[in-house]
């Protein structure tokens, strides 16, 4: 027998010992291997940090308002926490959203991992305490995500009395409803025990009923602690000099609150309720936990070192492929391999493929806008994005390309010709070089391009900028693809780097070209298109004229007698005879006198009558309305011809010639030869150490799982027996 149980502690040293290396190849080569942990959960001044403390055997957190003095030496973990503990109390926020982790690895134990997260607040109602409010709900949905992993056991702590109020177990039981993975803890004990006047009282505490916690605690019943007060170190504050006395005080606590307990009962404590009282039994009873989760956990270890063996393998075997690709020849077919592939992708992508993800890739209008700036005139409106198609689906490439047009059109389309002012009207006039008459269509000419100029060509630097910001985001989209496809060149940051600048310098001085040949606004040329609209106010304005005159002549005649009228009948027989009132002569002869009339008050008169402000203004409002088509049409053209075809038909040779330039004047400064071959190498050397570590636990857990499995029959060989 004797023989066996140093069989069994010569196998747990082993399990110890191969789980230390374990978790150092976890934190050294970022492996994926968790362990089991212990999650502290409790409200604030419940004695959460004095409770991890006097586990840990030393103390570390600041426990109450202010600091301490500190001592004036540090081992290295004390110093650490001490570093962090100034940064934290630096911070605006009261608490940290970061956990804090504490591993104490031992040779002969299992590696104690504890997660001490920020306390739960119980905020008062009310608008005055928002805020806390605020904080409340922050924390608890920490620690509600820190309690999502299966792998911890929570350590909830209840600072009360009365076992029905649940005060950290609401929250715990949200997550483990049934308490099967947790340990509660009644923490101040000390405390406790005066408030008890009856042995009942104490007797209930001690041992609540089923009903009253209402789950299946891990461990059956709760535990019950005391630590006590006084911080460690050398100034004037501090109660015990070093962690040594810290310890020898959590255990004379101890006996204290077992000799309470009995005076109060009346009676010694059972051995059952011994090993629930005091940090000594919480300690013994976490680690003997752990030891059961760790043996268990053995089986599973060896298929996942199995595993991260494989990838580990695999990785090195691309490594050697990469160094056996640095050959001059085959990095410049690699180079080109990936201009061809990366053209194929842009192509791919203004043409419409629904390959990329458009909720990682594509953006809304409003991202659009946010990103890439928003089409606004003047008045600094924006049309608003229900008005336009698609503004709410996520889109890249083409698609999005087309949507950015279409708003535009929309946008210039509804634009209006600004006011114009009689000022603008008169200095528009000038004096011409062969007469000093006034030329008003001239005029409204230089007033409807100032006015078309002022109005469209914030326009036009908004349109490339959004068109600039559509084609940009084609590379990372691409990249992705490429990715994806298993076509991009991994490790090659300055040749992609290389690639990447090409391709936006080329996208920016395009654009700035396409837009630099927009700018010119002209006059000539759409004046036919406008000739009915302008011809139609004219015979408006003409008519009104006819039409005041003849007022006018109706009342000079009413002030005549009839026997004028009469006179006149009979001097005039196109009085008496109606027909012959439209006679096409005297029709010619009213209109030519109306129409000198007008040219007089206008044309050949360089006053500024109402007369020529209401022509003038007609001719610009026609004018810019021409303007304005042509700059539309003209400008979706020219961006379509000048600034997206060139990415298609010009980019390829663009790329092509910067590459292969770069290729003849230094390959090493495209491809940095030099530092590529160095890291694989040391690439190389650091999977090579981990496989060989990887091999070795391989081996130890094996080993292990057989011992242990050979314990096992053999103690059912016996019991049967």
């Amino acid at each position: 027998m004797e023989i066996e149980m140093e069989t069994e502690m010569e196998a747990s040293a082993k399990l110890y010992e191969a789980y230390n290396e374990l978790h150092g190849l976890a934190q050294e080569f970022q492996t994926p291997f968790d362990a089991p942990a212990v999650l502290v959960v409790g409200h604030q001044t419940d004695g959460k940090s004095a409770l991890v403390e006097a586990l840990m055997g030393f103390q570390f957190n600041h426990v109450g308002g202010g600091t301490k003095d500190p001592p004036p030496y540090y081992p290295p973990h004390e110093a650490y926490i001490e570093a962090e503990n100034m940064r934290l109390e630096n911070e605006a926020c009261q608490f940290s959203a970061k956990e804090i982790i504490i591993r104490i690895e031992y040779k002969y134990c299992p590696n104690l991992t504890i997660i001490d997260t920020p306390g739960l607040i119980a905020p008062a109602p009310g608008k005055k305490s928002r805020t806390l409010q605020s904080q409340a709900r922050a924390v608890e949905a920490l620690v509600r995500a820190k309690m999502q992993h299966k792998e911890f056991i929570i350590l909830c702590l209840e600072d009360s009395s009365d076992w029905s109020n649940a005060t950290t177990r609401r929250v715990v039981m949200q997550i483990d409803v049934e308490l099967s993975r947790t340990v509660i803890v009644s923490t101040k004990l000390d405390t406790k025990i005066p408030q008890f006047a009856r042995s009942s009282d104490v007797e209930v505490f001690l041992r609540p009923p089923t009903c009253t916690l209402d789950g299946c605690i891990l461990g059956d019943s709760p535990f019950f602690t005391s630590v006590p007060s006084g911080r460690v170190g050398t100034g004037r504050d501090s109660i015990y000099k070093s962690n040594e006395e810290f310890k020898k005080a959590i255990s004379s606590r101890e006996v204290e609150d077992i000799a309470s307990l009995e005076e109060k009962l009346g009676r010694p404590l059972s051995k059952e309720e011994r090993n629930r009282i005091g940090i000594s039994s919480l300690k013994t009873f976490l680690e003997e936990l752990l030891l059961k989760r760790y043996m268990d956990n053995v089986p599973l270890i060896v298929p996942l070192l199995e595993k991260e063996y494989r990838s580990a393998t695999r990785k090195l075997h691309e490594v050697n492929q990469e160094i056996s690709n640095l050959d001059e020849l085959k990095l410049k077919e690699k180079g080109r391999s990936f201009h061809d592939a990366l053209l194929t992708k842009l192509s791919l992508l203004l043409k419409g493929t629904v390959v990329a993800p458009p909720d990682k890739f594509g953006e809304t209008l409003q991202d659009e806008r946010s990103n890439g700036g928003a089409f606004t005139g003047s008045d600094g409106l924006q049309v608003p994005c229900k008005m336009m198609p698609n503004a709410g689906m996520r889109l890249y490439g083409g698609a999005q390309y087309h949507r950015a047009m279409a708003e535009f059109r929309l946008v210039v389309g509804n634009t209006k010709c600004p006011p114009i002012t009689r000022e603008e009207i008169v200095n528009a006039c000038g004096v011409e070089d062969i007469h000093d008459g006034t030329n008003y269509s001239r005029t409204a000419c230089v007033i409807a391009v100032a006015k078309a100029r002022d109005t469209f060509e914030p326009f036009l630097h908004q349109l490339g900028s959004r068109l600039l910001h559509i084609l940009k985001r084609l590379l990372p989209i691409s990249v992705y693809l490429l990715q994806k496809d298993g076509e991009y060149l991994s490790g090659h940051s300055v040749f992609l780097r290389r690639v990447e600048t090409a391709f936006i310098n080329f996208a920016e001085s395009t654009e700035r070209t396409c837009r630099d040949n927009t700018t010119r606004y002209v006059t000539w040329s759409i004046h036919n298109k406008n000739r009915p609209g302008l011809r139609q106010f004219l015979d408006s304005f003409t008519s009104a004229d006819q039409t005041q005159s003849v007022h006018q002549e109706q009342s000079l005649g009413s002030a005549g007698n009839d026997n004028n009228k009469h006179e006149q009948s009979k001097a005039d027989p196109k009085v008496n005879h109606p027909s012959l009132q439209n006679d096409s002569n005297s029709g010619l002869h009213t209109m030519d006198t109306r129409l000198a009339d007008i040219l007089d008050s206008t044309l050949w008169n360089r006053k500024l009558a109402p007369s020529s402000e209401r022509i003038v203004y007609a001719l610009v409002q026609q004018i810019f309305h021409g303007i304005k088509e042509h700059f539309l049409a003209s400008s979706e053209l020219k961006f379509n011809c000048f600034l997206l075809m060139p990415v298609v038909d010009k980019l390829p040779a663009m790329l092509r010639e910067d590459l292969e330039s770069a290729f003849e004047d230094d390959l090493d400064s495209v491809f940095d030869i030099t530092h590529l071959r160095h890291s694989l190498g040391q690439r190389k050397r650091d999977l090579e150490i981990e496989l060989k570590q990887i091999q070795r636990l391989k081996v130890k857990f094996r080993q292990i799982n057989d011992q242990l499995s050979g314990h096992q029959l053999r103690r059912m060989r016996i019991s049967s027996s």
